[in-house]
């Protein structure tokens, strides 16, 4: 009796603790399906977020953004003799192939799209235009994504400071206005934050009774140290193959032992690029050591600008975090003033604000400087961040007034950045793209843009392979010593010296009908090659000219008595560090009083057609 009085209790309890394990388990599954959810509402909730972002933007900020990225996948998708403007950069193998490569692809499936579907000239455009967008809008999500999970790993899932990293990068003006455009340092930007989420922070506290895996890394949870160690080398790799400088990042986080202890991951990257630069260059090469050998061997880099020291300091860090820039600084001096300590949050903050000094100290060393460089460490410093706008912003009317203001500050910097600042040469290719489309007659039309090189973006906003263009180009000089390079002046320098004796010699006089037009530009195409989309050959005189309203009483001197004439201005900006960039952008073309009251009657009967056509449909509706 006994006997069986032990066994069935014996039962009960083991009922009674397995009833607890299994609560235990239930408790933590829902935490995790909780937690996932709001994780996959949070991702998707940037994608849109970063989308809308992308859609944007109707500025202008820098060259390589279309001229490092777009234009070489342009050439990839559509061919050689695609009107794409490839670079000094790509033509001397500087660069990655990989960046551009993933343009090409997203060119490629919108032509095939477009094509399937049969759309119409004008939709196709805009779909050339939006796609490669709406792709590096995907990438800044992730990055966004990555950034509010870091900030979880450093202080805790669900934390204040977490969801205040989320808040700084959805709020960020300098995001707004950079992380979607197609520049490498975006992508680059997303590539370092994922792996800095996926870097092994544990290793750097000193314990002595920490387990260790079968390979001997240092575990940390339930978790899968190799792997993660190589999805972190492998996107780390990637992100130094994009930019070469990123390296610099991780020089100051790892001691040669961990680049050491997986090599297979650098290895996969190295022969993926490689392979990706085989194919498009033909040969073997390896961009990076290219780059930095133009660029710091040969100083090619000042051909761009030159700027002082302090440059990333007094400049970079207001322009990245903006608003924001006083609880940056502040989240940098607690990391770097707090006491050693083996807490996780501790030594995570400390390493984060060692590379946000380390980094602009080495790139100081290179005289030419832009914010873009130090773009990277811009997530790192949110996280740094997180901590003083927590600390600062409890529930007093003060404190509220100051968040209101901030917020509103970094709204309306945000849409002057995106809709209002240099929003010139954006406009003016969608204003040249409507008239290839409005030109259905004519199988050709020419452009000559008179601006400092790069102004504008190129074949992709231009898209139409009937748009013939040529500007004025600013190769650095190859040929030059270092010490030559002073009084070296490039082509845009030699127009600007002096429009009028440039114009004259180069292009001769204007013409002053179409007529004349079309026969010197026959007769300069019959002597060689027209130096069409940055093409070595003779420039000559187009139907259109494009400029900035600073050149204007120029070209009305020079232009008084030919066929030209304004067609068409775009507001640009209030003001311009560059005095050559001041002013409206401008179009003049030949018979423009014409053209201009072609397009405007055109306009009202396209116009007066949808209201006719309104109006019919709902005179149908009403009497149905």
């Amino acid at each position: 009796m006994s006997r069986r009085t032990s066994q069935a209790s014996t039962m009960v309890d083991s009922d009674i603790s397995l009833s607890h394990e299994d609560k235990h388990h239930r408790t933590l599954y829902l935490k995790r399906v909780k937690e996932a959810a709001t994780s996959q509402d949070v991702f998707l909730f940037l994608v849109a977020f970063r989308i809308l972002n992308a859609l944007s933007i109707k500025t202008f900020f820098q060259p390589d953004e279309f001229f490092q990225s777009l234009e070489p996948a342009w050439q990839m998708a559509f061919g050689d003799q695609s009107g794409a403007w490839i670079t000094w950069e790509w033509e001397n193998q500087l660069r990655s192939a990989i960046h551009p490569t993933i343009f090409a692809l997203i060119y490629w499936l919108s032509s095939s799209l477009s094509n399937f579907l049969q759309l119409s000239p004008h939709i196709r455009a805009e779909i050339f235009v939006a796609a490669p967008k709406a792709t590096q809008a995907v990438f800044a999500a992730i990055g966004d994504y990555y950034t509010w999970k870091l900030g979880e790993r450093v202080y805790g899932g669900g934390s204040n400071e977490a969801w205040a990293t989320l808040a700084l990068t959805i709020c960020s003006p300098w995001q707004w206005f950079c992380s979607t455009r197609t520049l490498s340092n975006c992508l680059e930007t997303s590539l370092t934050v994922i792996a800095l989420y996926s870097w092994p922070w544990h290793w750097s506290i000193v314990k002595t009774d920490e387990e260790t895996d079968e390979y001997g890394l240092r575990k940390h949870g339930e978790v899968d140290e190799l792997a993660k160690l190589c999805r972190c080398l492998l996107l780390a790799a990637l992100a130094c193959v994009l930019r070469p400088t990123n390296i610099i990042i991780w020089a100051c986080l790892a001691p040669m032992i961990l680049w050491q202890t997986v090599a297979r991951a650098r290895s996969l990257v190295l022969a993926l690029s490689s392979l990706a630069d085989r194919l498009y260059y033909q040969q073997w090469t390896f961009p990076a050591f290219r780059f930095l050998y133009f660029n710091l061997a040969q100083s090619l880099a000042i051909h761009y600008g030159k700027n002082d020291w302090h440059y990333y300091f007094s400049q970079g860090y207001p322009l990245l975090l903006t608003t924001f820039l006083p609880f940056g600084l502040a989240g940098i001096f607690q990391a770097l003033s707090s006491s050693p300590s083996s807490a996780l949050k501790t030594t995570v903050r400390r390493q984060l604000a060692t590379v946000s000094i380390f980094v602009p100290c080495i790139l100081s060393l290179i005289s030419h400087k832009e914010v873009r460089f130090i773009y990277p460490l811009l997530p790192g410093l949110h996280v740094l961040a997180a901590s003083p706008v927590t600390g600062c912003f409890k529930p007093t009317i003060t404190r509220r007034i100051l968040l209101i203001t901030l917020l509103t500050a970094s709204v309306l910097l945000a849409f002057f950045a995106t809709n209002i600042h240099q929003i010139g040469p954006i406009n003016v290719m969608a204003y040249l793209r409507e008239e290839s489309v409005f030109r259905q007659s004519d199988s050709t039309m020419t452009v000559a843009f008179l601006m400092p090189c790069h102004s504008t973006p190129w074949r992709s906003h231009l898209i139409f392979p009937g748009i013939k263009a040529w500007a004025l180009t600013c190769d650095p000089p190859l040929h030059l010593s270092p010490s030559e390079h002073g009084s070296y002046l490039d082509e845009a320098d030699r127009f600007y010296a002096d429009p009028k004796k440039f114009l004259s010699r180069t292009l001769g006089k204007p013409p002053r009908t179409k007529s004349e037009y079309v026969a010197r530009m026959s007769a300069v195409e019959a002597i060689g090659t027209v130096a069409w989309d940055g093409n070595k050959g003779r420039k000559a005189w187009t139907e259109y000219l494009v400029f900035f309203e600073q050149l204007e009483p120029t070209m009305k001197g020079l232009l008084q008595g030919s066929g030209y004439s304004e067609c068409w201005r775009g507001w640009n900006t209030f003001a311009h560090d560059d005095w050559r960039r001041k002013g409206d952008v401008m179009v003049w073309c030949l018979d423009g009083k014409r053209r201009k009251k072609r397009r405007r009657l055109y306009t009202e009967w396209e116009w007066g057609s949808i209201m006719h056509t309104m109006q019919t449909s709902w005179w149908l509706r009403g009497n149905q």
